[in-house]
């Protein structure tokens, strides 16, 4: 991985935006383009990049999701304390302890997730998952005025995980929040910049999605506005290569991207399936097949917009999403890149008549 591809990635891993919160996201995705594509926005916010080849058609989408996961201020206590309510899945039992920042009209405030400390719970109760309904946020507030009136804490303020860019002890494993999907919207980037330097016989859609996390709400809009004839989804893929995980396909952190045959809301499209794993085949690109009877992504709205869009889910490897910090590898991001640039080569108007011909 160059230089440049690291720093983006610390850059959009670091910065906040929950869904429905993703201008910042967007924002950068915009800066990192600038000169390189043509911009639309749909009415909630996803951003749509047009790089323009040799041929209008066939037009392919690449989304990936803006927003991460996190949470939303539901009440304030008298004490001064936040109750909070998920933005995307979460389990409860990650929460505990770990710092956050609550974003209102009078600045950022950083806080901790709290609960009950276990010397004062009954011994039985020590036991059990606590639950988030039980959970508070201590920003520092004396009381609840204190929290309202010069802290400008009010419900429906966006709360975003804590957690800094690091690299670990191989140094091609990268610590980090949010690659669900910020990792997807690195890739986005590299593959708007590389296809500057050579020809593509169609046009690709870049497209940074909203509220994918709390129902692929962007990608129903963000379609109507490219109206693809294929689609690529990046997203992160779960690996399995962590103890305890059983019955499950085997995958790693290292060996290539995961290409799904099936998630919890689209089953592949057979034969641009079988055509991308063509490409990485030619190429020597390692991958991983995998499938997913739980969880969704973008490819869910997508793939059944207007009479059809065959799609691919293409997922990076990660470990740990749906939590405040997870682990990826820099020779997946590599790979990754090397098959979509290789997607994008291939699909000329004659190879996508002979794969939804019928």
């Amino acid at each position: 991985m160059n230089d440049e591809s690291l720093a983006l990635l610390k850059k959009l891993s670091e910065l906040d935006g929950v869904s429905g919160f993703e201008n910042r996201v967007r924002d950068c995705l915009r800066d990192e383009l600038d000169g390189l594509a043509e911009f639309e926005t749909d009415n909630l916010g996803s951003l749509i990049c047009k790089k323009t080849g040799s041929s209008a058609e066939p037009r392919i989408m690449l989304p990936a999701h803006m927003d991460e996961i996190g949470f939303m201020v539901k009440d304030i206590t008298d004490e001064g304390f936040i109750r909070f309510a998920p933005l995307g899945g979460w389990l409860d039992q990650t929460l505990l302890g770990h710092t956050v920042t609550v974003k209102t009209a009078n600045g950022e405030l950083p806080g901790v997730i709290g609960c009950t400390p276990p010397h004062l719970m009954p011994r039985d109760e020590r036991k059990k998952v606590i639950e988030r309904k039980t959970m508070f946020i201590d920003i520092g507030a004396r009381d609840k005025e204190h929290a309202q009136e010069e802290l400008g804490v009010r419900i429906g303020n966006p709360i975003i995980p804590r957690q800094p860019f690091e690299r670990m002890a191989d140094d091609k494993y990268l610590l980090g929040k949010a690659w669900d999907d910020r990792v997807g919207c690195a890739l986005i980037v590299d593959i708007v910049k590389q296809l500057q330097h050579e020809e593509h016989p169609n046009t690709v859609f870049a497209v940074g999605t909203t509220q994918e996390e709390v129902g692929v709400r962007g990608a129903k809009t963000a379609v109507d506005v490219v109206d693809p004839h294929f689609c690529v989804v990046l997203d992160v893929g779960i690996v399995t290569d962590t103890p305890g995980i059983k019955d499950e396909p085997k995958s790693e952190l290292g060996k290539g991207p995961l290409i799904y045959v099936q998630d919890g809301g689209t089953i592949a499209h057979h034969r641009f399936n079988e055509f991308v794993l063509a490409q990485a085949n030619a190429e020597g690109i390692p991958y991983q097949l995998s499938l997913l009877e739980q969880g969704s992504t973008d490819a869910r709205a997508i793939h059944v917009h207007a009479r059809g869009v065959p799609s691919v889910l293409v997922g990076i490897p990660a470990r740990y999403i749906h939590s405040h910090a997870g682990v990826i590898h820099t020779d997946d991001y590599d790979a990754t890149l090397h098959l979509l640039l290789a997607i994008v080569r291939a699909l000329s108007a004659q190879e996508a008549a002979s794969l939804i011909s019928m």
